[in-house]
């Protein structure tokens, strides 16, 4: 008589496949298909994680210091000082710089964006781990760039140094994996965890320089973890707002960064000097102001934006609100608005982006006017 019901256990390297039923022509189809099931069930979530650097990698002097500190951790390292998580999920990483964040540029972005796209193919889940100074232009860009379909990309960062006496960094990552990991973090896009908040990278800005409760954002507030537990207050969604650009990088020549185009942020005040608009915009190819309240600029100096021959954003020095395009200067003569743009909600570091993004693409004036609107300027 055949024995119908055999289970070999073997050891191998894939410990995922390490056990196994072989089914002989005696089981239905409906007892494979449940048995499958089972094994499945089984298997560990696959995240990949990048390190970059920043904060969550440094060391300071004494265990006292919070300022002053270099970084010198790798990805390997950071990993080792987290809670166990191989009951949690299945790890690779990558170190892919390990810098301070303010020494991130357009090659570093284009190496980031090349390990996201690729993981993609192959993970459940992306962690990050970044210098919170930048953060929230690296994520805006990786959210403006990549549709990651249903799987989290999880960025990660601290506001002390490994050696602190109160370190958050190892906390942190611990939980920006978890929540990788978990299912409910699905479709959700581009994500940010710090200080057991999880939010949406598209929105997410710094807010303040020194404390852990560091990205305190009235936009893109999704939710928390609490006690091993990924909580969430709203059905998973992306930024209807975001314009996705399809840009097919890949790494440049030397660690070149001269496929993006320049654009320079200037910083609006009293007496702001129209002389100092013109030599700029002398330099590149893109220019964005934070202007003064929802758009105000004086008024020399939007004169001379109007006669410049690159587009111009006009953003705001405030964090909250936007800048509508009612508030855009028009040419004396022609009553038009000529090269001038509306930021709408975003902050003049996020235009920055979203503007080298539409010139990388080779927008006119108008195709940029669209792509703003939907951030409710243009």
């Amino acid at each position: 008589m055949p024995n119908n019901d055999i289970e070999i256990t073997t050891i191998c390297a894939d410990l995922e496949s390490s056990k196994f039923t072989l089914l002989s022509s005696g089981h239905d189809a409906d007892e494979q298909d449940r048995l499958n099931a089972e094994r499945l069930a089984k298997k560990l979530p696959k995240i990949k994680i990048f390190g970059t650097g920043g904060t969550i990698a440094s060391k300071g002097a004494s265990a006292s210091h919070t300022a002053g500190y270099h970084v010198d951790l790798t990805i390997q390292e950071l990993l080792e000082s987290i809670p166990d998580i191989s009951k949690i999920c299945d790890i690779d990483y990558e170190q892919l710089c390990n810098v301070d964040s303010k020494e991130i540029d357009e090659s570093s972005l284009v190496s980031i964006y090349n390990g996201v796209s690729a993981a993609l193919q192959t993970f459940d889940g992306i962690v990050i781990t970044h210098g919170t100074d930048t953060l929230a232009e690296t994520t805006f860009f990786i959210e403006s760039t990549i549709d990651s379909g249903d799987v989290p990309v999880v960025f990660v960062g601290s506001m002390r140094p490994s050696t602190s006496v109160s370190a958050d960094g190892p906390m942190n990552l611990y939980q920006a994996i978890c929540i990788a990991a978990d299912k409910s973090s699905r479709g959700r896009g581009v994500l940010v965890s710090l200080n057991d908040q999880i939010s949406a990278g598209y929105y997410i800005t710094k807010t303040n320089a020194n404390t852990l409760d560091s990205f305190n954002v009235r936009q893109g507030y999704l939710g928390n973890f609490v006690n091993n537990e990924v909580h969430y207050y709203w059905p998973p969604a992306k930024p209807e707002v975001c314009h996705k650009f399809k840009l097919g990088l890949s790494p440049a020549p030397n660690g070149s960064s001269s496929n993006f185009p320049t654009v320079h942020v200037l910083y609006g005040h009293q007496s702001l000097s129209p002389e100092l608009v013109k030599l700029v915009a002398q330099t590149c190819e893109g220019l964005v102001i934070a202007t003064m309240g929802a758009g105000s600029l004086p008024s020399i100096v939007n004169d001379a934006i109007l006669e410049l021959s690159i587009p111009v954003i006009y953003s705001k020095r405030s964090m909250d609100g936007m800048v509508p395009r009612a508030n855009m200067p028009k040419h004396k003569s022609t009553a038009t608005r000529n090269n001038v743009i509306a930021s709408g909600h975003l902050n003049p570091e996020k235009s920055r982006i979203l503007l080298q993004l539409c010139l990388f693409e080779r927008f006119g004036l108008n195709e940029i006017r669209e792509v703003f609107s939907n951030a409710y300027g243009g």
